[in-house]
């Protein structure tokens, strides 16, 4: 019995996928640009866990671990 394996078929997700993530990445750029005077204003200390919550839970937690996933597995949330 000799199976031959079936050819690899690559998922629509991935490209779909990393035009998402480019464009989040552009909407993430505007918004800190637009909000950079707002920001700005505050000290430097309270500047720097701004723009870390920005950037790790606005952009990678939020909709950017959901989108890797979702690309990987086709579900939205991994198990």
């Amino acid at each position: 019995m000799n199976r031959q394996p079936t050819p690899y078929q690559p998922s629509w997700r991935k490209p779909v996928g990393t035009f998402a993530i480019v464009g989040l990445i552009a909407l993430w750029a505007i918004m800190i640009g637009s909000l950079s005077g707002l920001i700005g204003r505050l000290p430097m200390v309270a500047q720097v866990p701004v723009y870390i919550f920005l950037g790790l839970v606005w952009l990678w937690i939020l909709p950017l671990k959901r989108l890797l996933a979702w690309m990987e597995t086709g579900r939205w949330r991994r198990g």
